[in-house]
């Protein structure tokens, strides 16, 4: 569609305001009033700046209508709690709609940064705030901040020698990626640069071991000032977006970054495979690796100041196909340590899972997949159990995060150091509370037993789906049902569901029949809530994860039926049902009618009951 006539004006934008009731008539006129005063006394600073009167006066068209607009924070009808005000990205909504070209919220993950930085320059992008997206069939995508830059997609059009069709992107959405894909782009070209001699002719990159022949080990170090910086920006955006792992996937062409945002992994960038050496050789460095080392898995840690605060960095190597694959896993203190309150939704889940701990002896299990959160409820617990009185001892492998409190022990199997042998070791050193990383084998079983019958507390964990299964792995790992009845106090089950963004959050209605395709039963329709994507989520819809539990207290007939051989989960999921245990798809249900996750979060991480 052609672009509305005319110039991009305050009175363009408070037209909009009014055309949709955001705004009225008075207040236009005032707005307008003091946006002429703010650019009278721009003007008279910059004669007084200029020495006379006749010195510059800054074109009126110059002080820009969305900004001082956007400044005014003025209230957006309708917003939740009326905390939401009218801003740059209601605005971009409001002028795709008047202009009818589209409106589309921009990740920088879905770009390609060599192609932006080769078409356009940084000055040109910076001062006019457009960005070009990527092409559609034969037409280029350029992201504009208002529908009124006819000239500005003429010089683009000109340039890439392809139709140029506007997007409406808010501003603040387009100065960030500006910022970062040049700042990025530069890093990552003069990385390049080092290692192909300045050219992108002449090496063959499409190889990786035709790559690694022309270049020794000692040619790609980790001492070049471009390489810092690239893994700089990447552990900074990895904390800003609260990643938890960030992977490095050497290809046959490319190095694939990806990052791990609520659980899930998204494809961030496709860096040349020319620069993979150099950047793992700088992990490596700062990981007290063996650089030299390429054909065997290694591990290490880095601790990196961020801000205010610190992170431990765990590093994972291995060797793949076309290179070292490196994972860094990402420990944040804020994260591995939370108010158990704010964990459980349910207050009575809470209250059971508070006795479990305030026994004086006994065994506890959390039971989950790997990512389930099983690390942060077992810490957060210790931490709260952890007085000056009593002597807390983990056995971890490896040690998640160090805390003053607790005295840690990492699994060494190379010096004796097992799970199951150490254990024997720790109940010579008086402790009171003990906590094994994983029951993984008969060994560890018998000794986390023994412990608990000779009155100390034992907090474990187990890889099962639910809670009762838990029972059947203990006496597939070889312990006698009456150990398991007499020593077990409890056990928890856990899964981490996404949060909907409080920034996005939006109701639907979910009628009976889509309920009923989704596998659920319902009275009639159903009001809920989801994340129509933003910047502050990345366009997911989700920021954050909520646990959600199925705790099964070891009551006097559950012991029972173990004792008289019935280890059926079934049965000991029906008799804990019976006896008040909410599942874990039950407590995911309660927090999506509680507007806290969406339909799609019960259904892809919790099973049917």
């Amino acid at each position: 569609m052609s672009q509305p006539p005319g110039k991009f004006t305050l009175e363009y934008l408070l037209n909009l305001l009014l055309s949709v009731g955001l705004l009225g008539q008075k207040q236009a006129a005032s707005i307008t009033t003091d946006y002429q005063m703010s650019l009278e006394a721009a003007s008279k600073r910059s004669r007084n700046k200029g020495g006379s009167a006749g010195g510059p006066v800054p074109d009126p068209a110059a002080a820009d209508p969305l900004d001082f607009l956007i400044s005014l924070n003025l209230p957006l009808v309708g917003s939740q709690n009326g905390k939401r005000t009218v801003d740059d990205e209601v605005l971009a909504h409001l002028m795709a709609k008047q202009s009818g070209l589209p409106y589309r919220r921009v990740e920088q993950r879905e770009l390609n940064i060599e192609f932006i930085t080769t078409l356009l320059p940084q000055s040109f992008a910076q001062r006019h705030l457009i960005l070009p997206l990527g092409y559609e069939g034969q037409n280029l995508q350029v992201g504009v901040r208002h529908p009124f830059c006819q000239n500005v997609l003429d010089d683009v059009r000109r340039v890439s020698s392809h139709p140029a069709v506007p997007v409406i992107v808010s501003q603040s959405n387009l100065k960030k990626l500006i910022g970062d894909i040049y700042a990025f782009g530069s890093t990552v070209r003069g990385a390049t640069g080092l290692y192909t001699g300045g050219s992108r002719l002449g090496l063959d990159v499409s190889n990786l071991e035709q790559y690694v022949k022309l270049k020794s080990a000692s040619e790609i170090t980790d001492d070049d000032q471009h390489i810092k910086n690239l893994i700089d920006l990447l552990f900074a955006e990895a904390f800003d977006g609260h990643v938890s792992d960030i992977h490095l996937e050497p290809k046959r062409e490319h190095l694939l970054v990806r990052m791990r945002f609520d659980g899930v992994l998204h494809e961030m960038y496709r860096l040349p495979a020319v620069i993979h050496p150099a950047i793992v050789s700088r992990i490596k460095t700062i990981s007290r690796l063996d650089i030299a080392e390429r054909r065997r898995p290694q591990d290490g840690r880095i601790k990196i100041a961020h801000r205010d605060s610190e992170a431990e960095v765990r590093v994972s190597t291995v060797p793949v196909a076309f290179g070292e694959k490196v994972v860094m896993r990402i420990l944040d203190p804020e994260a591995l340590f939370l108010d158990l309150q704010t964990m459980f939704h349910n207050n009575e889940d809470y209250s059971k899972w508070l006795e479990f701990t305030q026994h004086p002896h006994g065994i506890i299990l959390v039971t989950g997949p790997t990512g389930s959160g099983k690390t942060t409820t077992l810490y957060s617990s210790l931490r709260q159990i952890a007085t000056p009185e009593v002597n807390v001892t983990t056995v971890e492998d490896p040690i998640e995060m160090i805390h003053e409190q607790f005295n840690q022990i990492a699994v060494q199997p190379k010096v004796g150091i097992t799970f199951g042998s150490i254990i024997r070791t720790i109940l010579r050193q008086d402790p009171d509370i003990i906590m094994v990383g994983e029951m993984r084998d008969k060994e560890t079983a018998e000794n986390a037993v023994q412990a608990a019958l000779t009155g100390h507390l034992v907090l474990s964990t187990l890889h099962t789906n639910d809670a009762p299964s838990a029972v059947i792995r203990l006496v597939e790992l070889g312990l006698e049902p009456f150990l398991v009845s007499s020593t077990v106090v409890g056990i928890m089950a856990q899964r981490l569901v996404r949060r909907i963004c409080p920034n996005c959050i939006d109701e639907f209605v979910l009628t009976a029949r889509m309920a009923l395709d989704l596998g659920f039963i319902t009275q009639g329709d159903l009001t809920l809530k989801h994340g129509r994507g933003c910047e502050a989520c990345r366009n997911t819809g989700y920021k954050g994860r909520l646990a959600t539990v199925e705790v099964m207290p070891f009551s006097d007939s559950m012991k029972e039926m173990i004792l008289q051989g019935d280890h059926n989960a079934l049965s000991l999921k029906a008799l804990a049902r019976s006896e008040g245990m909410t599942t874990l798809r039950e407590n995911a249900l309660d927090l999506m009618l509680a507007g806290l996750t969406t339909i799609q979060e019960v259904l892809r991480v919790t099973s049917a009951d």
